[in-house]
């Protein structure tokens, strides 16, 4: 098994645990290898709910070049959501999760 297809499981297996979503492991492994190298650096791996410049980034790089969403409100307050979703005390909160779970809250499956 690949240290990618190694993520992938993992990330489903705590996407299920932690937040109770089955995910669908296809979309999952599109948004994951959407997210290049970065899932294999410790740092860039996560995303951080505290650093405001850090989800400004997300939702700059991610919901509006690449799901081709429009600025607005409703961009933070999903950002927000799925931030909770993971949860505060959860220190891993992964990149590719992240974006799969943004992905799944605007319905834009059909982008990848």
């Amino acid at each position: 098994m690949s240290k990618r297809d190694e993520l992938i499981t993992m990330y489903v297996s705590e996407l299920k645990e932690k937040c109770n979503v089955s995910a669908n492991v296809d979309l999952l492994t599109k948004v994951t290898i959407g997210c290049g190298p970065s899932i294999y650096n410790k740092d860039s791996s996560t995303v951080s709910c505290t650093d405001s410049s850090e989800l400004d980034t997300v939702k700059n790089n991610y919901l509006i070049k690449k799901l081709g969403l429009k600025d607005g409100p409703e961009l933070d307050a999903a950002i927000k959501k799925v931030c909770e979703k993971l949860g505060s005390s959860n220190r891993n909160k992964y990149r590719a999760m992240f974006y799969y779970l943004l992905c799944v809250e605007f319905g834009k499956e059909s982008v990848y």
